[in-house]
């Protein structure tokens, strides 16, 4: 039987760069897709709107963990040969494209309607007004809860461990299983997350209070 020692600590601490791919995989689809979702979601198409709202209640209102399941069990019954990376990809992009989408609808609402109507007089069209009006304004809202939500990311990525995507998680459950020492592999496992989640969490809550003091000037 091994014992946990410098050597096990580098193979977890190696996975996490898998993690953070993962989780930039994550962002950046869910941020496109999430982004088609908010203007779907404030769009004067009301197809556009119904569509929109019933894919952020499909993904915000089931688990995770669910989807990951659905996504890679459910494609080979489609005859569809997938692997963890594709299936943790898949499911986190559409994950996190519907609570990002619905982050950011927030934000694009709360620009004051003054300058919806003032976009509306210039005789503007929808696209001319969401991109050199509204959108301008609602990223600087957006920033702090987009900032926020990249940890919640990170995290989830941990339950792709399930279906044998090798990140900090599963990487954890492999030295386990060879040390059997769970309080040092674990406690391991959480320094990393935290050192990465961290800082990100910081830079949120600065950027919230940067903004409170903006507007209370």
């Amino acid at each position: 039987m091994r014992t946990f020692g410098f050597p096990e600590f580098l193979f977890i601490l190696e996975a996490a760069k898998w993690t953070l791919a993962l989780s930039l995989i994550a962002f950046v689809g869910g941020a496109i897709l999430g982004l088609v979702i908010a203007l779907a979601r404030t769009s004067e198409s009301k197809t556009a709107r119904v569509l929109s709202t019933g894919f952020i209640q499909i993904f915000q209102g089931t688990p995770l963990l669910l989807q990951l399941f659905l996504i890679f069990f459910g494609a080979p019954v489609l005859g569809l040969d997938i692997n963890p990376w594709i299936a943790a990809g898949i499911a986190l992009i559409l994950n996190s494209a519907a609570f990002l989408g619905e982050i950011w609808r927030g934000c694009i609402e709360a620009i004051p309607r003054g300058q919806w109507e003032a976009a509306q007089a210039l005789n503007l069209n929808y696209t001319s007004r969401m991109r050199d009006v509204v959108l301008p304004q609602a990223f600087k809202i957006a920033l702090p809860p987009t900032v926020g939500y990249v940890v919640q990311i990170i995290k989830g990525t941990s339950l792709a461990a399930i279906i044998g995507f090798t990140e900090i998680t599963r990487a954890g459950q492999i030295i386990n299983n060879a040390t059997f020492q769970p309080l040092h592999v674990f406690t391991t496992v959480a320094a990393i997350y935290f050192v990465i989640c961290w800082p990100l969490s910081l830079l949120a809550a600065r950027m919230e209070r940067k903004r409170a003091r903006a507007l209370a000037r």
